[in-house]
């Protein structure tokens, strides 16, 4: 029999998948895991219990949460649900705006922000903007493209129609008629704009699919008939944008409903003129994406360059500056992206994370010096069981996670270093189904379902529950209220920093057996750690049986500890680490060495040898794990 010892220091290579129990050569084997749910991978390799998370108030369905900041003091949260958008500051509702968006279209809203305007697109509704004018002073209203003095709006025009079909008008001047050579119009062109021979007129009535009554704004040059007419590109017949994004003070349209691959620019510093003019440095820019594959617009990005994000392709436009004589696009790599919903691109330490097409790939597009082009790997190659099925995604920059939402109500997190080449992923689940998440300033929101009810919760470090609050009295007392929105729930309570019995809430409040200064309550979850199975070390790569003879736990800040090493959960005691526990006092947060001895063989190599999972709602952070192991080849 051999007796060796395994040191495992790091788990920066998160939770990988069951793929690799063959591949213990690989450092991510060495760095892995086999499970890791409900914790955060610290960045010293080290992981903790999540944070909990802090109950702020229940809206009014599901929807989408889209941070607002202002600067780096004033911070929102908008809350876009069916017809309506709910705008918090510090958790605080300020106001409720009425929005156009239906539930079922919320998934396909894109939007961007300057200063205090932040403007918002979807395929099937005319583009918004909501503008915040003063503290507390919100309003939404419709886009306006700039109108010269002679009346002409500057807005993106197109000719839908083939190029052979003709329009002739029944005057130059007042009110007109417009005869098609062809049926291209329809009940909904009313109120729209078209350009005859580049003179503008509205149209005000649809006679027939051929024939309609406008009014001229551009006296017109003739009543001869002309190929030379284009409608507004973005119409309810149309269709409107479908991503918005800024840059070089250019307002950038990715897509329409009806042009899916083409891209306009607006004048430089001039968001709304798309005025093509003369083709001068200044002047804006409109051109469609051709290739040999469909390449509808998903999204835009400014980052080094503008960043295009197709159903079929990622692409680079560039131009320095950028203007119609300068512009290039090139296509990079062919991945593509989700074609369902839109889920915002983001920068992370100058890459640009995209959810793949298939919905099963997280995707770093950065560019490389070397080859003076953009790359495509995906951060997800190990982990590819927690990439589900994305609907929403984004980065907390100060705890360097990135947390993404998948489709069954679970969230992921993963922790990002790049320079350090970390790319370690975790997966979350609360009793309940998460919808969207939002970090707004330093916060991270949640919006979740749960039973039946939709609620907005962050995460709270203070906190080891969920759709928990907490509560002070100056006087000890049993009984807490303010609890309605857990009615009927069971719930885990902290009282005094002790742990109690779970309580049912009936009434909004709850009744403790006795009287307590301080309490947490909320929904608990359990945290798991289960490691690989060992691997690559001596004697046990071959071995036939092994056993785990002891495991010491180097613990930071811990009170409590539940452990299997093969005979079920149990709950270890700190006192060796730790002060003595008194049972009228708070368990203390330890941090130090805990030996655990083991007893019994495993058959099975491909087990690990031991599992760490608890519920008790007290801080848990592990820092590394040392193994004495017996082999018997």
């Amino acid at each position: 029999m051999a007796r060796t010892t395994q040191i495992k220091t790091t788990f920066t290579a998160g939770e990988v998948s069951v793929d690799l129990l063959g591949r213990g050569d690989l450092r991510a084997y060495e760095n892995g895991a086999l499970r890791l749910r409900n914790v955060f991978i610290q960045p010293t390799g080290g992981v903790k219990r999540r944070s909990g998370l802090r109950y702020l108030d229940e809206v009014s369905g599901t929807g989408r949460l889209i941070a607002f900041e202002f600067n780096t003091e004033q911070t929102y949260l908008l809350v876009v649900t069916d017809l309506q958008t709910a705008i918090y500051a510090d958790g605080v509702l300020q106001t409720t705006l009425s929005t156009p968006w239906e539930e079922a279209d919320i998934a396909n809203l894109a939007w961007t922000q300057s200063a205090d305007t932040l403007l918002l697109v979807h395929p099937d509704y005319d583009p918004k903007k909501i503008t915040r004018s003063g503290l507390g002073v919100w309003n939404v209203s419709d886009w306006a493209f700039f109108e010269t003095d002679a009346g002409r709006k500057t807005q993106p025009m197109y000719k839908f129609a083939d190029a052979a079909v003709t329009i002739t008008p029944s005057a130059t001047t007042g009110s007109i008629s417009l005869t098609a050579s062809a049926a291209v119009f329809e009940t909904g062109h009313e109120n729209t704009r078209l350009r005859v021979g580049d003179r503008e007129v509205e149209i005000t009535l649809v006679n027939s699919p051929t024939v309609v009554t406008a009014s001229v704004i551009e006296a017109l040059v003739s009543t001869s008939a002309t190929v030379d007419w284009e409608e507004q590109a973005f119409s309810a017949v149309r269709g409107y944008p479908q991503t918005v994004a800024f840059h070089q003070d250019r307002l950038v349209i990715g897509g329409s409903r009806d042009l899916p691959n083409r891209l306009w620019f607006s004048q430089s510093g001039d968001l709304f003129n798309f005025d093509l003019g003369t083709g001068l440095d200044a002047e804006a820019i409109e051109f469609g994406i051709f290739s040999d594959q469909v390449n509808a617009i998903r999204g835009v990005f400014s980052g080094r360059h503008l960043q295009v994000f197709t159903s079929g392709a990622e692409w680079m436009v560039t131009g320095d500056p950028l203007t119609p004589s300068t512009v290039q696009i090139k296509r990079q790599t062919r991945v593509g992206s989700m074609v369902t919903r839109y889920i915002a691109p983001l920068d992370v330490d100058g890459a640009t994370l995209f959810v793949a097409r298939n919905g099963q790939e997280l995707r770093e597009f950065v560019y490389t010096d070397v080859e003076a082009a953009y790359q495509s790997t995906d951060l997800a190659l190990l982990s590819k069981h927690i990439i589900s099925t994305p609907v929403d995604q984004d980065f907390d920059q100060r705890r360097r996670l990135l947390f993404l939402v998948r489709e069954d109500g679970k969230f992921a997190t993963l922790t990002v270093y790049r320079a350090e080449a970390v790319a370690a992923w975790t997966l979350h689940e609360t009793l309940g189904l998460v919808k969207s998440v939002s970090v707004a300033g330093d916060d991270v929101y949640f919006l979740i379902e749960r039973n039946g009810a939709y609620f907005i919760e962050v995460v709270d470090d203070a906190l080891s529950l969920d759709s928990a609050l907490t509560g002070e009295a100056g006087t000890a007392t049993d009984t807490w209220s303010g609890l309605g929105y857990l009615e009927g729930q069971s719930v885990s309570v902290v009282a005094d920093g002790r742990v109690q019995e779970n309580e049912v809430v009936a009434g909004g409040e709850i009744v403790l057996s006795q009287a307590f200064s301080s309490v947490q309550v909320g929904l608990p979850f359990s945290h798991i750690i289960e490691p690989l199975p060992p691997a690559n070390v001596s004697g046990v790569g071959s071995a036939r049986a092994v056993r785990l003879r002891e495991i010491v736990f180097r613990l930071s800040s811990t009170a409590a500890l539940s452990l299997d090493v093969g005979r079920g959960l149990q709950d270890v005691s700190l006192r060796q680490i730790g002060e003595d526990n008194i049972l009228d006092a708070p368990l203390p947060l330890v941090s130090g060495d805990i030996r655990v001895g083991a007893y019994g063989w495993v058959y099975d190599m491909a087990q690990p040898l031991w599992r760490i999972e608890q519920d008790i709602p007290l801080p848990f952070a592990l820092l590394s794990v040392q193994m004495e192991i017996i082999a018997n080849s």
